[in-house]
């Protein structure tokens, strides 16, 4: 597991709105970064994954696209809203998928299972997040009939591998 740092993420959002190549020293600037902390940045997303190297620059990777994504809140109404049983809601809810995470690690196994095994988590990733991918992930898991505390491990694993936590 790699967590990335909040200059990673800063660096990966200017890379994406970047229109065209841009200079290390220039770059390092708009980072508030010098040449050398921006060559170590780079560096180790590049070590981890979420970069590429081409030719004489880098890319962004698409782990380091979804990276990006665990950031973006999905529409308010589409908040995916944790419950221990029908009309047993804990109160705990997400908007992201950094936030859906960490509600992973905290929630009750009784939780988890509820909503894995409704079908919950990825109906909500297919639908409010729109990544049909991690959805199969989570509907695989399913499948194993995992319960407790392994069954969070499950979760959690495939959140780490998908989004780079």
């Amino acid at each position: 597991m790699y967590n990335l740092s909040e200059n990673q993420m800063k660096i990966l959002k200017f890379m994406t709105e970047a229109t065209g190549r841009i200079d290390l020293n220039e770059f390092a600037h708009k980072m508030d970064l010098t040449s050398t902390q921006m060559m170590e940045q780079l560096q180790q997303m590049l070590k981890v994954g979420f970069l590429k190297k081409v030719s004489s620059g880098y890319t962004i990777t698409e782990k380091g696209k979804n990276a990006l994504k665990s950031d973006v809140p999905v529409p308010s109404t589409m908040n995916f809203h944790f419950y221990n049983a029908i009309n047993q809601p804990t109160g705990a809810s997400a908007a992201t998928i950094r936030e859906f995470y960490t509600q992973i690690i905290k929630a009750e196994v009784v939780s988890l299972e509820f909503h894995l095994f409704r079908g919950d988590f990825e109906n909500w990733v297919r639908e409010a997040v729109n990544d049909v991918f991690f959805a199969d992930e989570l509907a695989k898991i399913k499948k194993t009939n995992l319960k407790g505390e392994d069954l969070r491990k499950a979760i959690m694993r495939v959140v780490e591998t998908r989004y780079g936590f």
